[in-house]
């Protein structure tokens, strides 16, 4: 059985707290670097117990980036670059989400529909890109290591959000503080043949998320 897993990246070093999306130079914390050894031990366990990762990519932001350098080097894979699981579009991206911001005139036409959201990339378009990417990096585990095959691609909260939500047929909108992506999350799609079977998530770096800063980049 196929797997895709799509990793969220490791805290970032953002000691402003803005909302950096898709901003060049944000990279990993110490506590981030920490969170993507982490989960590329948690990976070569899994390895060692039979678990047949071929392929690693990940967003081309530096965050993401970061985390994938240790995954690669811990299976002995080298690290690819995948355009289409990038952070989402923002209009409030290097902003700091504050009340007095957002009273700003300036900014309220992108806050009149939520559903989509207007202050950003739409929420199907993520989906459809990242649905996209993880059809082919499957099929491209496929073509390298057989059946059972699996394949990581490292890339941002929302864009992992919603692609889940899409696959468990639940509506895109929601509250981003109750979204289950985690710093460092492992949210795995699971298939038969070419069809979804399943969707699965665990968090390798759990026990180093007390204390990190969970600022979403979009």
């Amino acid at each position: 059985m196929p797997t895709v897993h799509l990793l969220r990246h490791g805290e970032v070093y953002n000691p402003a707290h803005v909302l950096y999306g898709r901003l060049d130079g944000y990279g990993l914390s110490d506590l981030g670097r920490r969170m993507a050894d982490t989960v590329a031990e948690d990976f070569a366990r899994r390895a060692a117990d039979g678990a047949d990762v071929v392929v690693v990519k990940a967003s081309p932001l530096l965050r993401a980036q970061q985390t994938a350098a240790p995954l690669g080097a811990a299976l002995g894979l080298p690290v690819g670059t995948e355009p289409r699981v990038i952070e989402a579009e923002n209009h409030f991206e290097g902003l700091r989400m504050t009340r007095d911001e957002l009273r700003r005139p300036k900014h309220w036409p992108y806050l009149i529909n939520p559903l989509r959201p207007s202050w950003g990339e739409a929420y199907r378009a993520q989906v459809a890109r990242v649905v996209a990417a993880v059809h082919d990096v499957r099929a491209e585990a496929e073509s390298a290591g057989g059946p059972d095959a699996e394949a990581v691609m490292v890339s941002h909260q929302l864009p992992i959000w919603v692609t889940r939500l899409s696959a468990e047929r639940r509506p895109l909108w929601h509250d981003p503080r109750k979204r289950e992506c985690g710093l460092a999350s492992v949210t795995s799609f699971h298939f038969t043949g070419g069809d979804l079977t399943g969707v699965s998530y665990r968090e390798p770096a759990g026990a180093l998320l007390s204390g990190a800063d969970q600022l979403p980049g979009a």
